[in-house]
């Protein structure tokens, strides 16, 4: 029996390593596409796995890794580019998904999976990001004429040991006490468990979905400060969590994006006025659970907490 294989660009990420290892477990080889291969020992070591380094934005290399491919997925994306006016963004969610659907069809590969988010939208007029992800999203599924059998899948924030949601809070909490000014606050949520968006995934490696634009949400929907509080309360600190209103909001993103690493960016303000949550959850129709935050994250964040405890924290789900 025919041992397929798989190329995943962005292999070496968070949603990409749990992927990896989740692909390397059903019995798939799988090519991971990297720009610093040394960096990435724990891939290095798994026998299925090929940790290749090359350049992805490089359509000759492309079309080169491709080739004995049976599917490719793309995991590629940016929440914040280093330069202005969305060059990088393109880079990024239009031009490299535009190369990898050319290098595919170049080398006979006819299955891609391609990670989009949700509220992409590209009529979208203010966040870059969410445009982006829009046109590229479009433009994989337009290939669909030409051959490729594409699914992309729209996941709201992504939770799990690793994650750069509640990680990120956690550490931006211990260093803001006693006060922590929270931009945004009444923003909309359903986070998704990495695991069972990687599930969807490997669910989705036949032709099944082909053509679908999956939504992926957690169970349960929470404002911004409803999680940033439950991060707090999961750590044990005692610090206030202030939230922003709209004016205050923009400014801190105006301030927090010229610094070095754009915590908070412009851009990511105008995503937050979309509230990330699903319209139709793809998850139960791929027989998958959606996973509650109480089930995973205090596991996680149980180790950042200097009183040694956390506390339980149940609610209705609601849409």
């Amino acid at each position: 029996m025919h041992q397929k294989t798989i190329c995943l660009l962005g292999g070496t990420g968070f949603v990409g390593q749990h992927l990896v290892h989740k692909l390397t477990q059903q019995g798939y080889r799988v090519r991971v596409l990297t720009r610093r291969r040394e960096r990435h020992r724990g891939l290095i070591v798994n026998p299925a796995v090929t940790l290749i380094e090359t350049d992805i934005h490089d359509a000759d290399a492309l079309r080169q890794q491709f080739k004995g491919v049976d599917i490719v997925i793309n995991l590629v994306g940016i929440l914040n580019e280093s330069g202005s006016k969305g060059a990088g963004f393109r880079r990024a969610h239009v031009e490299l998904p535009e190369k990898i659907v050319e290098a595919a069809l170049a080398t006979g590969v006819r299955r891609l999976l391609h990670m989009s988010a949700l509220n992409a939208d590209a009529g979208e007029q203010h966040s870059l990001y969410l445009k982006t992800k829009g046109e590229g999203e479009n433009l994989v599924h337009a290939a669909a004429a030409r051959g490729l059998v594409v699914t992309s899948f729209q996941p709201s924030v992504i939770f799990g040991a690793g994650d750069s949601f509640f990680n990120r809070f956690a550490t931006l909490l211990k260093l803001s006490r006693p006060l922590f000014p929270l931009a945004c606050p009444d923003s909309r949520f359903a986070p998704v468990y990495v695991n069972d968006v990687t599930g969807a995934m490997c669910r989705s490696l036949d032709d099944a979905t082909g053509g679908e634009r999956l939504e992926l949400c957690g169970p349960e929907v929470y404002t911004l400060k409803e999680l940033v509080s439950y991060t707090r309360e999961q750590l044990g600190l005692c610090c206030k969590i202030a939230g922003l209103g709209d004016g205050l909001s923009r400014l801190q993103a105006r301030m927090l994006g010229i610094l070095p690493g754009k915590p908070f960016s412009l851009d990511n303000y105008y995503s937050l006025q979309k509230d990330s949550v699903c319209t139709d959850n793809a998850l139960p129709t791929l027989g998958i659970t959606p996973t509650p935050i109480a089930a995973v994250v205090p596991g996680y964040l149980a180790n950042r907490n200097s009183r040694g405890h956390y506390n339980t924290f149940r609610r209705q789900s609601r849409r």
